[in-house]
């Protein structure tokens, strides 16, 4: 995907970000959990194109997104995003269906959401 508006990132980040409430609400609490990575990485490419005029690069990585725009997220922020990280990997390619909903119940996605707004949140204000 090619975007040229940064703004057009936002727009697409607070779309997958009400996709993954969507799938909360339907029970697809890994999918909520997959959903919530791709708003923030959306949202953080749409921070660097900002920050560097340029297309950033195709990658899912959440903190060398961070690092391309240039942001220094409060530590609360930071640990989310290492945590969204790692949980990305394994609900982008889950290897057990069964161990994917024992590890991400409802109450776990809930907490995610909930994180993943207040980093939203905080990548706008640094646009």
């Amino acid at each position: 995907m090619m975007v040229k508006d940064p703004g057009e990132w936002l727009r697409q980040a607070e779309y997958d970000y009400e996709t993954a409430q969507a799938m909360h609400a339907s029970g697809r609490y890994f999918y909520a959990v997959f959903m919530c990575h791709l708003a923030v990485e959306k949202a953080l490419k749409g921070l660097a194109q900002r920050r560097s005029g340029e297309i950033p690069p195709k990658t899912h990585n959440l903190i060398y997104l961070l690092n391309l725009g240039g942001a220094a997220a409060p530590e609360t922020v930071g640990r989310f995003l290492v945590t969204l990280n790692q949980a990305s990997i394994a609900t982008r390619y889950p290897e057990d269906l069964a161990r994917m909903q024992t590890d991400f119940t409802a109450a776990v996605a809930a907490e995610i959401l909930q994180r993943t707004r207040e980093a939203l949140e905080w990548i706008k204000r640094q646009s």
